[in-house]
């Protein structure tokens, strides 16, 4: 408003004197022809200057517009927003305008350049209102990026507790499962120490019995479960469940030297610590004992005592 006020002042201090001999030509007004409502093709009005009585054409006036050139009161500006609206669509570029603006300034003509500022006011107006328009849209674009990247986290999140509540799941089902079975293990143990076969038949009765026992040992294997290691490793009272201390002459304080029952583990999930008995330390030398012997561990056990995470083997 400030620089159409301006160049209306401008207009008024560098008036071109007319001479004498000359007569002061009608003044020319700036014409709008708006293409017809039924042309499809919506064709840009084309701008030109008419010697006739002046008709406003523009309906609408800039709101921001607090003064009139040469005098214009605001009423008047009143009565050019109760005409008929005009669509931005259908005004020339803001290049041609200002072009026609500046041509109706040199030619004297108050009235075309009012209509062309009241143009140019539309036009800005509408870039005012686009821009706007563009700022939320890409204010709501930021928020929806920032949403989905939440809900993507989220997601994630939610995907990977489901996947350990599974597995924690499915394990804590097998050690259940596994835990009620143990007691089996311990009878084919009991029984492979205590049967031994004299004739014919009850060998082949003993190796049907163990035949059964490999199987069970192998879907043991299966399901991932492991003996405790024992004899030779250092006591570990989280894994070892010790119900005696004795003297011994081969292995150091704090070494297991007998395993009572075997004890197991299902990953990293203790199903039953190994029962066993830790030696003080060398003692007076004596001679082992018909009893020491009969409990001594099969060869088997030795070899899954030297690892703690070894599965179930049977001879």
């Amino acid at each position: 408003m400030a620089a159409a006020a301006s160049v209306s002042k401008h207009w008024l201090s560098v008036t071109t004197p007319l001479s004498p001999s000359s007569s002061r030509a009608p003044p020319k007004t700036l014409a709008f022809s708006f293409p017809s409502h039924q042309n499809p093709s919506r064709r840009r009005p084309k701008i030109q200057f008419v010697s006739s009585p002046i008709h406003r054409r523009c309906g609408i006036s800039c709101p921001k517009v607090a003064k009139t050139i040469n005098g214009e009161n605001e009423n008047q500006v009143e009565e050019n927003k109760a005409g008929n609206n005009v669509d931005p669509n259908d005004l020339p570029p803001m290049k041609t305008l200002i072009q026609a603006y500046k041509k109706a300034i040199l030619d004297g003509d108050e009235k075309s350049a009012y209509e062309v500022e009241a143009a140019i006011c539309i036009l800005e107006n509408e870039k005012n209102d686009l821009s706007l328009k563009l700022s939320e849209m890409l204010a709501e674009i930021t928020a929806g990026k920032e949403k989905l990247l939440r809900l993507k986290a989220d997601f994630e999140n939610f995907r990977r507790r489901s996947e350990n509540d599974r597995l924690t799941f499915t394990s804590d089902v097998q050690g259940d499962v596994v835990e009620n079975l143990l007691p089996i293990v311990d009878s084919f143990e009991r029984a492979k120490q205590q049967i031994k076969p004299e004739t014919e038949m009850e060998k082949k009765i003993d190796t049907s019995y163990q035949g059964i026992y490999k199987q069970f040992v192998e879907v043991m294997r299966n399901l991932r479960v492991a003996v405790v290691g024992t004899i030779g490793k250092p006591f570990d009272p989280s894994i070892h469940e010790a119900i005696g201390r004795e003297e011994s002459q081969e292995f150091r304080e704090g070494i297991v030297i007998q395993e009572l029952r075997r004890g197991f583990v299902l990953g990293e999930r203790l199903l039953r610590p190994a029962t066993v008995k830790v030696s003080t330390g060398p003692g007076p030398v004596k001679a082992p004992s018909d009893t020491e012997k009969s409990v001594e561990q099969p060869t088997e056990t030795e070899q899954l005592a030297d690892d703690p995470a070894s599965t179930i083997n049977t001879s």
